[in-house]
Parts: C-alpha cells; structure tokens; sequence
C-alpha cells in the first residue's frame, strides 16, 4: 500500500511539477512578446526612469493601454509613428486617465496632454509634428516636473 502512495506521491509533483513549468513558461513567453524597454526623461529636477511597452506594430498602436484597470508608476507605453508626422490620438476604451507626451525625432517633448479623460473619444492631437507618444498614468508631469522641451533619452530620439 505505502508503494502505491509513493507512486501516486510521484506521480502528483510531477504533474505540479509539469504545470508549474508550463505556467511559468507562459509567463516568459507572455513578457517576450511585449518589448520591454526603458527610456529616461530628463528635466529641471533630474532623470526619471520610465520602464515602458513598445507599441511600434499597427495592432500594438490601435489597442495601446485600452482595457487597461491600472497602470503603475514609473511604467508606460511608448507609441512609434516614425517618420514624425501629426499625431492624433484618443481615450476610447481606455479606462484609466493618462497623461499623453509627445516627443520629436531629436528627442525633446513637444507637447504634454495631462490627464486625459477616460473613454473619451476627443481627438489629442499632436499640435507641431511628433515622432513618438509616450503614455504614462495622469499626474506624472506634474509629480515629475516633466516640461515641452525636455529631453527623452531612447534609441528612437536622436540627439541635434
């Protein structure tokens, strides 16, 4: 009998075992299809890191932070529209408010939409021509001291 529950015993940790590997396998592969990347914004009060979501494919870029219940800070989404061009963009299905960066080619911020509303289907657009949109939650340019004019620090931006 105590054989039995020895081979039954085995039997059960590698089953946990198997789906404990499955699942944190699903976990990796989830975190390598989203690129993951960090990007520095450089102000009067000094560099704020941001860790950020890279939405460069057409998909990515429809759906950005839509559906979203959180977003944390320090963490974002940064949109590619090279080449720069106008950008406009909108809150529809998005759920949480967000303060929306608009970044040039040589890396400086054009423009800070702060604390846009949820679900909004508003056009925000651009104003001058932008390369990039970086996407944090609401408050963070204020709490950061984030300006147009400062400085993003990315492999996208190139410095003039």
């Amino acid at each position: 009998m105590s054989r039995v529950i020895r081979v039954a015993g085995s039997l059960l940790g590698l089953a946990l075992l198997i789906c404990v590997v499955g699942i944190t396998g699903a976990f990796a592969k989830d975190a390598a299809a989203k690129n993951i990347q960090t990007l520095e914004i450089v102000t009067k009060s000094g560099v704020h890191v941001f860790t950020v979501e890279v939405a460069s494919t057409e998909q990515e870029k429809a759906t950005g932070l839509m559906y979203r219940q959180e977003l944390p800070d320090g963490r974002g989404m940064l949109f590619d529209f090279s080449p720069e061009q106008p950008i406009s963009m909108w809150m529809k299905n998005t759920f949480i408010p967000l303060d929306m960066i608009f970044i040039r080619s040589d890396g400086r911020i054009s423009r800070i939409a702060e604390n846009t509303e949820p679900q909004s289907l508003a056009i925000i657009a651009s104003g001058p021509p932008a390369r990039a949109v970086l996407e944090v939650i609401a408050g963070t340019a204020q709490k950061y001291g984030i300006a147009v004019g400062d400085r993003v620090a990315h492999p996208w931006f190139t410095r003039r």
